[in-house]
C-alpha cells in the first residue's frame, strides 16, 4: 500500500513538473503596439497639467488617477508599446508625413487615427463640395499605405453639444453642421474598409464641458473619456495574450 501511495505522489509530481515546464517553456507573448495618428484629439498632453494622452493611458492606465480603469489596460494583457505620432493642430496633408519611417512590419498593432476637425476649422466649415472631396482622397491614400494594419478611427466630436448658441466658427451653424456630417461619413466609409469606426461625436455628446479646454481641446478628462470611447476595440484588437 505504502508503495502505492508513493507511486501516485511521483505521477502527480511528475504531472505537475510537466505542466510548470510548459508553461516556462511557452514563448513570450509577442510586443503588441498602438499607433497614433492624427490631431490633438489623440496629443493632448499639453492641454493638461499631467501631460497625459490617451494612447498613453491605453497602453498602461494611470491608477492613481483614473482608478475605476485599473487593470484595464494593453499592459494587463501582454506587453504593449505605444508608437505616438500624432500631432496637436494636424489636417489631413500631415498624415503622411506623420507615417514616414513607419516599419513595414512590426510584429501585432492596430493604429488609432483622429482627423478632420482642424480641416473642418481651417475652410472644410463652410465647403462647397471640392474640400471634402479633397479630404476623402487624401485620407483614402493615407489609409491605403499603412500596410494592412486595423485602423480604429475616431470621428470629430462637437464641443458645442448641438447648441447653434455656441457657434465658435464664424460660418453659418446649419452650413457647418453639414460638413460636419460629410467629414464624419468620410471618415466612417473609410472606418469600414480599413477597420473600424470610433463614435466620438456620439460618445461626446454625452459629455460635459469639463471635458473640453481651449473651446475645443480634450481636458485631462476628455483624454480619459477619448481612451474611454477607444478601449473596448482596442483590446479586442490586441486578445489574450498572457501565456
Amino acid at each position: 500500500m505504502q508503495d502505492l501511495r508513493c507511486s501516485r505522489r511521483g505521477l502527480g509530481l511528475l504531472a505537475a513538473g510537466l505542466a510548470t515546464g510548459a508553461v516556462r517553456g511557452a514563448p513570450p507573448p509577442a510586443m503588441f503596439t498602438l499607433h497614433t495618428f492624427g490631431d490633438s484629439i489623440l496629443d493632448c498632453g499639453r492641454y493638461n497639467d499631467r501631460g497625459v494622452h490617451p494612447g498613453a493611458l491605453l497602453v498602461r492606465n494611470d491608477d492613481t488617477l483614473f482608478p475605476e480603469f485599473r487593470g484595464r489596460d494593453l499592459s494587463s494583457q501582454g506587453p504593449a508599446r505605444l508608437d505616438h505620432r500624432a500631432v496637436d493642430g494636424a489636417t489631413v496633408d500631415g498624415l503622411a508625413g506623420q507615417a514616414r519611417r513607419l516599419p513595414a512590419d512590426a510584429g501585432p498593432a492596430v493604429v488609432l487615427l483622429t482627423v478632420g476637425g482642424n480641416d473642418l476649422l481651417r475652410g472644410l466649415a463652410a465647403d462647397t463640395g471640392a474640400g471634402v472631396r479633397a479630404f476623402e482622397d487624401k485620407l483614402g491614400r493615407f489609409l491605403r499605405g499603412l500596410g494592412g494594419r486595423r485602423v480604429l478611427i475616431g470621428n470629430v466630436y462637437d464641443p458645442t453639444f448641438g447648441d447653434d448658441a455656441r457657434n465658435f466658427l464664424g460660418v453659418d451653424a446649419r452650413t457647418a453642421r453639414a460638413n460636419h456630417r460629410r467629414v464624419n461619413d468620410v471618415l466612417a466609409a473609410a472606418a469600414s474598409r480599413h477597420g473600424a469606426l470610433v463614435d466620438l461625436h456620439a460618445h461626446f455628446r454625452q459629455g460635459t464641458p469639463d471635458w473640453f479646454t481651449h473651446t475645443i481641446e480634450p481636458s485631462l478628462r476628455g483624454a480619459s473619456e477619448v481612451r474611454r470611447a477607444f478601449l473596448p476595440q482596442v483590446l479586442a484588437a490586441a486578445g489574450p495574450r498572457r501565456p
